[in-house]
């Protein structure tokens, strides 16, 4: 038998045709790239997030604040007709800066989470803030945001109206890096920002949330810059 198996061996050998192998050998290279790049992405973007995180885990609020006409307060979600426990502590913090005198007047910023809502996010802000003590005429309501993109847009669309330049911009801390970004994108006059620690929001939650909203300003960001560098 062993004879036998010696002679198949010593035999001619079927060899696959040259441009066989060498089609086999590009396809593996491809792939062997493609994985490569892939892990790469995978890292970079890993990085990318450790590094989103560490910059929400060490915001702070402008320091000292300075005084301003206007406090913007970013909306956050209602909960029926009443805001969410996340967006109390924002505006706890708004009124706290109204009571303290670091601003004049609030623009209250967010539109309708739910078709069935009764009110928008700026709308359930404002009566918080009535109920509060806060004169009605010192809340500018902006109804129509859906992202924080549009609340700082809008809002500085409402302070142009009136001629006011100088805000506080009013949110968590894991939100404030982001939303002092797009301020300066946005080229209002030295933003500053008050930060409120979240004693009731899922951090974890929030912060991976707060890294795919990070990734889609970046897009968003460039798209616009795009559209402004052809036109």
């Amino acid at each position: 038998m062993k004879f036998l198996q010696w002679i198949k061996s010593t035999g001619p050998q079927r060899h696959e045709p040259k441009s066989r192998q060498s089609r086999n050998g590009k396809i593996f290279m491809v792939s062997k790239r493609f994985i490569l790049g892939l892990m790469i992405f995978i890292l970079v973007g890993f990085v990318w997030a450790g590094i989103l995180v560490w910059n929400m885990n060490t915001a702070a609020s402008t320091n000292p604040l300075q005084h301003a006409q206007i406090g913007i307060v970013l909306g956050a979600s209602m909960w029926g007709a009443e805001p969410s426990p996340g967006l109390k502590e924002r505006l706890e913090e708004a009124l706290r800066l109204y009571r303290n005198g670091t601003v004049q007047r609030l623009i209250v910023s967010g539109g309708l989470d739910q078709p069935d809502f009764p009110y928008t996010e700026a709308e359930g802000m404002q009566h918080y803030l009535v109920d509060r003590g806060v004169p009605v005429q010192h809340i500018l309501l902006e109804n129509q945001a859906t992202s924080t993109y549009e609340n700082l847009l809008y809002s500085q669309r409402i302070m142009k109206e009136y001629d006011w330049n100088s805000t506080v911009i009013i949110t968590h801390s894991y939100h404030g890096p982001r939303a002092m970004e797009i301020a300066q994108f946005l080229n209002f006059d030295h933003p500053q920002m008050a930060l409120t620690e979240s004693k009731v929001l899922n951090m974890p939650i929030h912060q991976s949330r707060e890294v795919l909203a990070y990734a889609k300003w970046t897009l968003q960001r460039w798209w616009i810059s795009a559209q402004t560098w052809i036109a």
